[in-house]
């Protein structure tokens, strides 16, 4: 992923507007003025080993019941709207790639993707009646590339599920364990998301505090 070389450009919706919003021993915080994205200044981000080393240490696993249940908050309410035997993609799938095999094993046919573990290109040239994204658009060095990547791979129809924990304000991101990893270069709001939903022409849902499916409507963006 190529970083943005003004660091003060918003990486969603590229206006110059963005204003400090918060500092910290580690790094420097943005909040764009006109789509809400809190984000981390392209100097400050860690190297990509030290990045991989991070994920490294994830220990999720399909056997690991928490981490269904934890899933579950995106599986449940995709699924639901999914029409039987339907093809997704599960963008930034990790080291133990399971919300996939959840899919599978209600009958969907899955791919996946991932930056550092699952690296094939090839996937992102196809398109899909769903994609989920769980806990990854947060690690996102280009979003606003990689999110429109992700819609234009999506059938006319097609849904888009994003999970990521949402900026409240300045004074709960003060206190916000979710900006300590390092791996967190970029913090959504709904304001954010709905932003990103008018530029799609889409239909935003947000179902959880933390979960967000976008249906494309059926014509072109």
């Amino acid at each position: 992923m190529t970083q943005n070389t003004n660091s003060h450009i918003c990486p969603i919706c590229e206006t110059t507007d963005a204003k400090e919003f918060y500092q910290d021993g580690h790094r420097d915080y943005f909040r764009c003025l006109t789509c809400n994205l809190v984000f981390v200044l392209s100097a400050q981000f860690i190297s990509a080993e030290n990045e991989k080393a991070r994920y490294d240490l994830h220990r999720n696993s399909p056997n690991d019941q928490g981490y269904r249940r934890f899933l579950s908050r995106i599986f449940l309410p995709m699924h639901r709207l999914l029409a039987p035997g339907s093809h997704g993609l599960d963008f930034g799938s990790g080291p133990g790639p399971t919300l996939s095999k959840m899919f599978e094993e209600a009958g969907h046919s899955m791919a996946i993707y991932d930056r550092f573990y699952a690296s094939d290109p090839s996937v992102l040239e196809n398109q899909y009646d769903f994609i989920t994204a769980t806990e990854v658009v947060e690690h996102l060095h280009n979003p606003k590339q990689e999110l429109d990547r992700l819609w234009a791979c999506l059938k006319p129809g097609a849904r888009l599920g994003i999970m990521t924990k949402l900026v409240l304000d300045r004074e709960a991101f003060s206190r916000w364990h979710y900006k300590n990893d390092l791996t967190h270069v970029c913090f959504y709001s709904r304001a954010t998301f709905e932003w990103l939903a008018a530029r799609w022409q889409a239909e935003p849902a947000f179902v959880d505090k933390d979960v967000i499916l976008f249906y494309k409507k059926n014509y072109a963006f």
